[in-house]
């Protein structure tokens, strides 16, 4: 395939995943996304009398003093919000056993949770990154920023194909000025991270997609194969016609990502898992709820 058309193909991709992504975040998610999502601040809206319940940090003593009795001040949510979506593109996201590869899921999830966004009148912004960051399209708002998004998404080819999540969370905690709303699509396949990510959670709104494939979860029985790291270029040879071999791979994979919940339950980062096989729209739909319920 030339690079011509391997380009066609792409943006034969890019132009479905837009159709489909537009229909979903007016139709299923743009109620959810806002009543999910809050503004990262407060807009003065006006002064009204004290009244018993309110926060006496509220009260503004000048006005007070120049009518006689306590006023405080009212605020109205400031809606606009700046988010990222930071993307894993390391290479072992090209990995995909069934229809799906994870890259492939991850440019889905841009364009879905992009238009969500822009719906809601925010700006969107774009971390691609593997061993280290790849590129950054500071937010902004527009149909064509979620499309060049999911575009860079589907084409990005990275120097190094290693991971770390630890340089991309740095990256984003020195060049986010204000508190955002990120969301960070990766599977999770690193480590030395946890303090950066920790501090990035801290700062900033966090929400983890991990994505993942099934035979990330259980080997199949197919006799000896060779497995490659993609981001290595290591090889070993497995045996999976020995059940002890499957049961040990699946036992590690579980502990992992057990480790990995109770890590994001620990600093505050909302967590979905999304599978390159099954469809992942209602666990999305009920984040959101779930988030939507909190804040209410």
């Amino acid at each position: 395939m030339t690079e011509e058309e391997h380009i066609e193909e792409i943006m034969q991709r890019v132009r479905k995943l837009e159709i489909r992504a537009r229909r979903l975040a007016k139709e299923n998610f743009s109620g959810d996304y806002h009543s999910s999502f809050r503004g990262q601040g407060l807009d003065f809206d006006e002064f009204r009398e004290y009244q018993p319940g309110d926060e006496p940090r509220f009260i503004d003593w000048n006005v007070s003093a120049r009518m006689q009795q306590p006023y405080i001040r009212k605020f109205r949510e400031e809606r606009e919000m700046t988010v990222i979506i930071a993307v894993d593109i390391s290479g072992s996201t090209d990995f995909g056993s069934s229809y799906f590869s994870k890259r492939e899921r991850a440019a889905e999830l841009t364009a879905l949770l992009g238009f969500s966004a822009r719906y809601n009148g925010d700006k969107v912004g774009l971390l691609l990154f593997a061993k280290k960051p790849v590129l950054y399209l500071p937010p902004s708002q527009g149909g064509k920023q979620v499309l060049r998004a999911v575009r860079e998404v589907l084409m990005a080819q990275p120097e190094d194909p290693g991971t770390s999540l630890a340089e991309a969370s740095r990256f984003l905690s020195k060049t986010l000025k204000r508190k955002g709303l990120v969301f960070l699509i990766s599977d999770f396949i690193d480590w030395g991270f946890e303090k950066p990510m920790a501090t990035l959670a801290a700062k900033n709104d966090l929400i983890a997609l991990s994505l993942i494939d099934p035979i990330e979860k259980k080997l199949p029985k197919v006799g000896k194969v060779y497995l490659r790291d993609p981001e290595s270029g290591d090889e070993i040879l497995v045996n999976t016609s020995n059940s002890n071999v499957r049961m040990g791979y699946e036992k590690l994979s579980k502990r992992y990502r057990e480790g990995m919940r109770s890590y994001f339950k620990k600093h505050g980062i909302d967590h979905l898992q999304v599978s390159t096989e099954k469809d992942y729209l209602a666990d999305l739909h009920a984040l959101f709820q779930r988030r939507a319920h909190r804040r209410h």
